[in-house]
């Protein structure tokens, strides 16, 4: 097959490779689409992920500016060519796309294409996508497409590892819906456990307290503070859990300012004192920037609540092209070989889970009275 500079096993083995990096939906997509319009020198190329009803869920865009995809307005709808696709899932090649019969228009704002390649992506018999590009960087025979039959050809293999990367990607955002839903449970069950013994104890010393109002005062009073300490208590685990529950606004704030935000909160809802720090960290993928601040929240978990520390200091830096995360805290601290072997893993194991899973590495540093350390570092994209 003969495409230009941009042919070969090498930029095809790239173009692959680039889609299988990623673990995000959205990620993947764009992805795609910025690998085949590449491959295939088009000047565009789009991807439409179809829903339920008539339109697309997702639908990205390679070769249109930002203002000009805002002018264009909303997404299309599944009609003319791009139904095509869908719906009999066969390739389409056209000399002129405006010229075929099922041509419906597009909005003022639309790029004007002319020769057209497409192609649905397909898991088995489901169509899950459709791929197409337009306007062949290249000499039109008179009459004739700019795409060839290898272009078809190669864009068919694209579109088969498309398929797999796609699928691969809902997956990973389904266990993450799983992984989340897990934690809220978890949160819950500790929220109520926590909560409910402290407004047990509540109840009953403002029950003591009210007995002795009248044949002992002063000791009435201690119980009445008691009380205030009580329902004190009790507003921090509910902030705490509050905090937790929350969703991490990391798309629209980022990793430091999302970790700076929860720990100010943790800092005002606790006793201990609270405090991070980050230098010069830039963004990272999606995957690890999550796993990052989900390590940060189980390690702050386990400082706050078990190991009774007066001190714990969190700091992201810049390493090399990634990030390293530090917690430390001066707490009680632990055997990590003892806590192991009794099974009692104070959420280590979920940590470097989430630490490889994201391309990482952590390591607990942690004795009986000195404190703990928990240290994780992502190389970066």
């Amino acid at each position: 097959m003969s495409h230009g500079p941009r042919s070969g096993l090498a930029a095809v083995s790239s173009a692959l490779l680039a889609m299988s990096r990623h673990l995000e939906v959205r990620d993947v997509l764009k992805t795609i689409v910025a690998s085949a319009r590449e491959l295939l020198d088009a000047q565009y190329a789009a991807l439409g992920v179809p829903d339920d009803h008539g339109g697309f869920a997702q639908f990205v865009v390679d070769g249109v500016s930002e203002e000009q995809w805002k002018a264009i307005g909303p997404l299309p709808r599944q009609h003319g060519i791009l139904a095509a696709m869908l719906h009999e899932a066969r390739a389409e090649r056209l000399a002129d796309v405006r010229k075929d019969p099922r041509f419906e228009g597009w909005p003022k704002a639309h790029p004007d294409l002319v020769d057209f390649l497409g192609l649905p992506i397909r898991d088995g018999d489901e169509v899950i996508g459709a791929l197409f590009l337009a306007n062949k960087n290249c000499e039109r025979p008179e009459g004739g497409c700019g795409f060839t039959q290898d272009d078809e050809e190669l864009l068919g293999i694209l579109a088969q590892h498309a398929a797999i990367a796609l699928t691969n990607a809902r997956l990973y955002e389904r266990s993450r819906e799983l992984t989340i839903a897990e934690e809220r449970s978890r949160l819950a069950h500790e929220l109520h456990d926590a909560v409910s013994q402290k407004l047990f104890s509540l109840r009953l010393t403002a029950q003591a307290a009210a007995r002795l109002v009248d044949r002992d005062p002063s000791r009435a009073k201690g119980e009445l503070q008691q009380v205030a300490a009580l329902a004190a208590e009790a507003a921090d685990e509910l902030r705490a859990a509050v905090v937790e529950l929350r969703p991490a606004a990391l798309d629209e704030d980022g990793l430091v300012a999302t970790l700076r935000t929860q720990i100010q909160v943790l800092d005002r809802a606790h006793s201990a004192r609270v405090t991070f720090a980050g230098h010069g960290v830039k963004a990272l993928p999606a995957s690890q920037e999550e796993a990052l601040l989900r390590v940060a929240q189980e390690a702050l978990h386990n400082a706050l609540r078990h190991s009774g520390a007066d001190h714990v200091d969190v700091t992201l830096d810049r390493r090399d092209g990634g990030a390293v995360l530090r917690i430390t805290d001066d707490g009680s601290g632990f055997d990590p070989q003892a806590v192991r072997h009794a099974g009692r893993h104070l959420g280590l194991v979920s940590m470097r889970d989430r630490a490889s899973g994201a391309g990482g590495s952590l390591t607990v540093e942690s004795v009986p009275g000195k404190g703990t350390v928990i240290e994780m570092e992502v190389p970066g994209g």
